[in-house]
C-alpha cells in the first residue's frame, strides 16, 4: 500500500490519543522542549506534520512552524486545531516537496523517515531537509533502533509492546531491511482491530552516512528527547545533524 492509502480518514480519526500514548505529557513535553531550544528565534519546518501532535504545542510557544504532509485526512485533522495562517502546510512527499522560505530547523519525529521504503528516498529526504536550511541549520530525526538482536535464526517477528488492550509486533524482512508494524487493539470480547504499516529500518551508522551525502555533520545523539545517553542498549535515538556555516 502507498503511504497516502495507509493514512486515510479512519487512520487520521484514530491517530490522536490526547493525554496518552505518544500524546502523553511525559512523551510529548520533552520533545517540544528540545525542539524549541534548538530552533531558538528561528523558523521550524516539520516533515510529515500529521495531525500536529508536535507542531501545535510548538506553535503555541511562539515558534513559527510550517509543515509538509502527504495525507490530506491528517491535514484535515490538524485543521481542527490550527488554521492555515497559524501553521501553513504544503501537501506533498517529505522527500521531494518544498516549502517557501528558509528555516533554522527541520525535524522529523516518531520514526517517520522509515515510512520511506527505499534507501534512495531516505537519502532524498536528507537532501530535501538540507535545501530548506540556512547555513548552520539543523535537521533532527527521532528513530528507533532495529531490534535484530532479538531475532533468533528462523524467527521473523518481535513483540515490542504488550499491555491490556494492545499488542504491537514487527515482522522483519532482513534482506530488504523492511519491517511491517502490526498494531492490535482489542477489548473484552473476541473482536480485535488491526492497523499495519510498512517501514524500511535504518541503522544509526547508515543514517549518519545519508546525512554526510546531503552535507550534514552529526552534532549530537541521545537516547531520548530528555538527553539520556545513547548506548548499545538504547531502543531509539534523537539525532541532531547540522549544515556547516561555511557550507
Amino acid at each position: 500500500m502507498q503511504q497516502d492509502e495507509i493514512w486515510d480518514v479512519d487512520a487520521a480519526r484514530r491517530y490522536d490519543t490526547p493525554g496518552s500514548g505518544m500524546f502523553a505529557p511525559e512523551v510529548l513535553g520533552p520533545a517540544v522542549d528540545r525542539l524549541a531550544e534548538l530552533v531558538g528565534d528561528g523558523r521550524a519546518l516539520e516533515f510529515a506534520i500529521g495531525t500536529g501532535r508536535v507542531a501545535v504545542p510548538l506553535a503555541e510557544r511562539g515558534v513559527p512552524v510550517t509543515g509538509i504532509e502527504l495525507s490530506r485526512p491528517m491535514i484535515d485533522q490538524l485543521r481542527t486545531k490550527a488554521n492555515e495562517a497559524t501553521i501553513p502546510v504544503v501537501v506533498g512527499d517529505m522527500a521531494t516537496a518544498t516549502a517557501p522560505g528558509e528555516y533554522t530547523l527541520v525535524y522529523l519525529v516518531y520514526n517517520t523517515i522509515s515510512n520511506l521504503l527505499t534507501q534512495a528516498e531516505q537519502v532524498a529526504c536528507f537532501r530535501n531537509a538540507a535545501r530548506h536550511l540556512a547555513p548552520g541549520g539543523r535537521f533532527v530525526i527521532e528513530l528507533w533502533v532495529p531490534e535484530l538482536r532479538k531475532l533468533p535464526p528462523g524467527q521473523q517477528a518481535t513483540v515490542w509492546q504488550s499491555e491490556p488492550g494492545y499488542i504491537g509486533l514487527d515482522t522483519y524482512d532482513v534482506l530488504r531491511q523492511h519491517v511491517v508494524s502490526h498494531h492490535f487493539r482489542f477489548g473484552e470480547g473476541t473482536e480485535a482491530q488491526l492497523f499495519r504499516s510498512p517501514h524500511r529500518y535504518i541503522w544509526p551508522a547508515e543514517l549518519d552516512l545519508m546525512a554526510r551525502l546531503a552535507g550534514f555533520e552529526l552534532e549530537s545523539r541521545q537516547a531520548d528527547w530528555a538527553g539520556a545517553e545513547f548506548t548499545a542498549e538504547s531502543r531509539s535515538h534523537v539525532s541532531v545533524y547540522r549544515i556547516p556555516r561555511d557550507h
